[in-house]
C-alpha cells in the first residue's frame, strides 16, 4: 500500500470554522436576494415565511445532529442511510445527493458570473465562470487550512455587508416611521396557504446546512462539534433571515414591487443612495465567493467518501494528496463542472439541484427512526426526539420534494434511474454486495475522534 492510499483526512477544523463553512454555504446575503419573491408569495409577510422555514428545517437539522453524533464520519446522508436503511438504499441516497453536490458548485459559479457580467458587461459570463471556478478550485486544492482562512475572510465580508444594509434600513426607518410594526408578520391579506407556499420557497435558502457533516473527518472532536455546528448553522442563518426580512418589510410594506427579483437593489438606493447600492451590490457578489468555496469543498468530500467506499472508481475518487491531505482529483472534477455551465441558463442549471437535497433530508429523518426502532430498548432512546420529531421532519421534507418544479423532478428521477442501473451493474444484477469499507475500517473511522 502506497503512502498516498494510506493518507487520511486530517482533523484541523474547530467548531467556529465548521459553522463558518455552513453559514457561507447558505450565503448570508441570500435573504436580500430573494426577499422580494418571498414577500410577493406571502402577501407582505416575508419574516413569517422565513420563521416557518427555519422551524421546518430545524427538525431535519436535529436528525442530522443525532446521526452525526453516532457516526462522526464524512459522507452525510449517504453514510447514515447505508448504516440504517441498508447498503443499497444508502447507495441510491448517495447517488441522488451526488446530483445536488456535483452540480451545485456550477450553479454557484454561474450565479456569481451572471451578476459580475451585469456589473462589468465587457467581461463575458464564460470568462467570469473560469475565473471564479479557477480561484476556488486552487484554494481547495491547496488544503483545508488555507480554505478555512479564505472562507472566514469572505464570510466576514458577506456578514458585514448584510449588517451594513441592515444599519442603513434602521437609519431610514428612524425618519420614516412604518404604519404598523406587526403587519410584516401578519396582515389583512395574509393566508395560511400563501405563507406556507412562501415558506416552501424560503426553505431553499437553507440548502447546504447539512454540508458541515461532510467535514466530520476534518473536524476536531466531531461527535461534539458537528452536531452543534448543524444546529448553529440553522439557528444563525434562520435568525438572520427573519430579522433582516422583518426590517426590509418595514422599509417596503406589502408585496408590490417594480421587479421582485431586484427588490433589494431598489431598497439599497432608497436607504443609502445610488453609490451605496452599486458598491454594496459589487461587494456582495465578491463576498459570494465564500459560498462557492464552501459548496465545492463539501462536494469534493462526498465524492471522496464514495470513492473510498469503491462505489465510484477508487483509484481517482478515493485518492488523497499525501502532502495536502485533500482529495485533489475530486476537487478538480467539481472545478471542471464549470465547463458544463458555460452554455446553460441559470433556470436550466438550477433544475439539476434540489431533488437530491430534499431526498437526502427525508432519508436522514428516516435514518433516525430506523435507528430508534433498532436500538430503543438497549439505549433507552426518547420516543419524542427519536421518533416523533424526525417523523414530522420527514413529512415536511417530503412536502418540499413535491413542491419542486417539473424540470427538477424529471432530472432528479432520471438521475435516480441511472443510479439504479449503475447499482445493478456494480452488484452484477444485485447478486453481489454493494461495495463499501470493511467493518473494521469503518469502526476505526467512527472511533477516531482525536
Amino acid at each position: 500500500m502506497t503512502a498516498a492510499t494510506e493518507a487520511h483526512l486530517a482533523r484541523r477544523l474547530t467548531l467556529p470554522s465548521v459553522v463558518a463553512f455552513g453559514v457561507s454555504y447558505m450565503a448570508p446575503s441570500l435573504v436580500m436576494v430573494i426577499f422580494g419573491i418571498i414577500a410577493v408569495a406571502s402577501a407582505g409577510t416575508a419574516p413569517t415565511a422565513f420563521a416557518i422555514a427555519t422551524a421546518a428545517m430545524l427538525l431535519t437539522a436535529l436528525s442530522y445532529a443525532k446521526m452525526a453524533r453516532v457516526y462522526p464520519v464524512s459522507g452525510s446522508a449517504y453514510f447514515y442511510a447505508r448504516h440504517n436503511l441498508g447498503s443499497r438504499v444508502g447507495f441510491l441516497v448517495g447517488w441522488s445527493v451526488l446530483l445536488d453536490y456535483l452540480f451545485l458548485p456550477m450553479v454557484a459559479w454561474l450565479t456569481q458570473s451572471i451578476l459580475l457580467n451585469a456589473q462589468f458587461p465587457a467581461v463575458p459570463i464564460w470568462a467570469w465562470m473560469l475565473i471564479n471556478a479557477g480561484f476556488t478550485t486552487t484554494v481547495n486544492v491547496v488544503g483545508i487550512v488555507v480554505a478555512d482562512r479564505v472562507n472566514k475572510v469572505f464570510t466576514s465580508v458577506a456578514l458585514f455587508l448584510v449588517l451594513l444594509f441592515f444599519g442603513y434600513c434602521i437609519t431610514h426607518l428612524a425618519g420614516h416611521h412604518p404604519v404598523s410594526y406587526t403587519a410584516p408578520f401578519w396582515n389583512a391579506d395574509t393566508t395560511i396557504a400563501g405563507v406556507s407556499a412562501a415558506a416552501a420557497i424560503a426553505a431553499y435558502s437553507f440548502l447546504g446546512f447539512d454540508a458541515v457533516t461532510t467535514l466530520a473527518e476534518e473536524t476536531k472532536d466531531p461527535k461534539r462539534n458537528i452536531p452543534r455546528a448543524v444546529v448553529l448553522v440553522i439557528a444563525i442563518g434562520g435568525a438572520m433571515f427573519i430579522v433582516v426580512a422583518y426590517v426590509m418589510q418595514l422599509v417596503h410594506p406589502g408585496d408590490m414591487f417594480d421587479d421582485a427579483q431586484s427588490a433589494a437593489y431598489g431598497m439599497s438606493i432608497d436607504v443609502g443612495g445610488q453609490f451605496f447600492a452599486d458598491w454594496t451590490n459589487l461587494a456582495g457578489i465578491i463576498a459570494a465567493t465564500a459560498s462557492c468555496l464552501a459548496v465545492q469543498l463539501s462536494s469534493s468530500r462526498l465524492l471522496y467518501i464514495m470513492g473510498r467506499d469503491g462505489v465510484l472508481p477508487k483509484r481517482s475518487f478515493g485518492y488523497l494528496n499525501p502532502r495536502t491531505l485533500t482529495p485533489v482529483y475530486c476537487v478538480l472534477l467539481t472545478g471542471a463542472m464549470c465547463f458544463v455551465g458555460l452554455n446553460l441558463s441559470l433556470e436550466t442549471a438550477t433544475g439539476f439541484i434540489n431533488f437530491g437535497a430534499f431526498l437526502g433530508f427525508t432519508a436522514v429523518n428516516l435514518c433516525v427512526i430506523a435507528y430508534y426502532l433498532r436500538n430503543r430498548r438497549e439505549r433507552h432512546l426518547d420516543v419524542v426526539s427519536y421518533l416523533v420529531v424526525p417523523a414530522i421532519g420527514g413529512c415536511v421534507t417530503i412536502y418540499m420534494l413535491t413542491q419542486l418544479s417539473s424540470v427538477s423532478l424529471t432530472i432528479g428521477l432520471t438521475w435516480f434511474a441511472i443510479g439504479v442501473v449503475y447499482l445493478a451493474w456494480l452488484t452484477r444484477g444485485f447478486r453481489r454486495p454493494t461495495p463499501e469499507l470493511s467493518i473494521g475500517e469503518e469502526q476505526a473511522l467512527i472511533d477516531a475522534d482525536k
